[in-house]
């Protein structure tokens, strides 16, 4: 319980609130000094043209004669005062009867107006005076004072503390809103986050939710489910690996067991140099199958590595005249066909077919190679009694071996023709079954891309 506060404080969520607040923080500071002065600045000035204006006119007016009882307030400025160089009250608003000067700043005769500010011993109450000269006035020469009460904004700190009280409701708004956001837009995160933990080796075929906002979460969510994706295929293919293993190497293991069992309850009951040539026969087989199975799942993993450029057709007229079978194996190929890929990798691809043509043929087998369509094009033909169109997809599976195959071959492994499409595939290229409209049984196609000088392929 103590690190859930910790926790919530160091998610994505609350940083980016915080983020934001500094942010904000840092402008309202800037915002609230500046318009702390400018209004300072725009109050105090409209305090002095207002005191000045008042003083201008009594000066014009004293110019002419002098007032025969209080000044009348002028533009709403009600402390107005004609005080003599001694510093004696020549003439005053009612307000100010009987009052002393508002000021001891006297404005010099040839310059201008004078400003203060005087406040009374309660701190609260204060005057924005504006003085000027008069040195021809009715009065001779006399000093002219208007005075406007300074405004609390000036006096005080309730400016400040409007401001900073405005900015901390603003920021405090900003906040909320920050983390509504935040939390609206990491939602689908945690959505994401959510399903991962229910996805387990028990239910891989589960996804994620993908947000319909098409942004950086929603391209997230994508790449994980195609993750996801090439994780269950990649378990999919385990599981059937060991499936397939453990079916397969069931019967010869049972074989080598029974006979060795038997030898050792009847020792002279046969002769134990065929007992042990049958031992050696199921080892084989085994020894066979798990070489067939670890090609597969190098396959599998996409282990395949050491590619160059290899001429198709060279190769498969070298691997045709290796052939050493009963069947006459005849080539006619393309050379200069070019393929980019592991050259051992391809020679097993062909060995294996050729090898399945030979145990399937009567008489004869044609390798041809060439060049259809950008594409090198691979077919081995054999005269024999083909393959049905059912099976032509299933041969291709692990360990699918049709009735004929088992009776011409019974020990075979039934991975040779899975092993060569799993090839294929690895070099981006199909293998296919069909019909041979050469030699009247089954062909085998193989395409594979061109290689061409220049060009490169990851």
């Amino acid at each position: 319980m103590a690190r859930f506060p910790r926790a919530r404080l160091r998610s994505i969520r609350a940083r980016a609130t915080v983020g934001s607040m500094l942010v904000a923080a840092l402008i309202l500071v800037v915002a609230i000094t500046a318009t702390s002065r400018l209004t300072r600045v725009v109050v105090e000035r409209e305090e002095v043209f207002a005191a000045g204006e008042a003083a201008r006119e009594v000066v014009v007016d004293i110019q002419k004669e002098r007032f025969d009882g209080p000044i009348r307030p002028r533009g709403g400025v009600v402390r107005i005062q004609v005080v003599s160089r001694s510093g004696e009250v020549l003439a005053a608003t009612g307000t100010l009867a009987g009052a002393g000067p508002l000021t001891s700043a006297e404005p010099r005769r040839d310059d201008g107006p004078v400003g203060d500010v005087v406040c009374d011993p309660d701190p609260g109450d204060c005057l924005t005076v504006v003085g000027y000269s008069s040195p021809d006035s009715a009065y001779g020469d006399a000093l002219v004072y208007a005075a406007v009460p300074r405004s609390v904004l000036l006096t005080g700190p309730l400016l400040e503390f409007s401001l900073v009280g405005l900015g901390a409701a603003v920021l405090a708004s900003i906040g909320g809103i920050a983390w509504w956001q935040s939390g609206r837009t990491l939602r689908p995160v945690e959505d994401v986050r959510t399903r991962l933990e229910q996805i387990t080796a028990s239910d891989p075929d589960k996804r994620l939710p993908v947000p319909e906002t098409d942004d950086e979460i929603a391209a997230l969510a994508r790449t994980a489910n195609e993750t996801l994706r090439r994780l269950e295929t990649a378990l999919d293919r385990q599981r059937r690996f060991a499936s397939d293993a453990s079916h397969e190497l069931r019967n010869p293991i049972a074989g080598l067991r029974t006979r060795l069992e038997v030898e050792l309850a009847d020792p002279g009951a046969g002769d134990p140099r065929e007992a042990l040539r049958g031992a050696l026969k199921d080892t084989q087989r085994l020894e066979r199958i798990v070489a067939d199975l670890l090609e597969l799942a190098r396959l599998d993993a996409d282990l395949i590595s050491g590619g160059e450029p290899v001429d198709l057709g060279e190769l498969a007229a070298a691997e045709a005249e290796r052939r050493a079978a009963g069947v006459r194996v005849d080539s006619s190929v393309e050379r200069g066909t070019h393929v980019y890929g592991n050259r051992a990798r391809l020679a097993r691809l062909l060995t294996n077919l050729l090898a399945n043509a030979e145990r399937h043929a009567e008489r004869r087998v044609l390798v041809g190679v060439a060049q259809e369509g950008g594409q090198a094009v691979l077919r081995v033909h054999d005269d024999g009694h083909g393959v049905p169109e059912q099976d032509r997809e299933r041969i291709f599976d692990r360990f699918a071996r049709l009735d004929e195959s088992r009776r011409r071959d019974p020990g075979g492994t039934g991975l040779g023709l899975a092993i060569s499409r799993e090839i294929a595939r690895a070099l981006g290229g199909t293998l296919d079954a069909g019909d041979s409209d050469v030699l009247g049984g089954a062909v085998f196609v193989l395409r594979l891309p061109l290689y061409r000088p220049g060009s490169r392929r990851s």
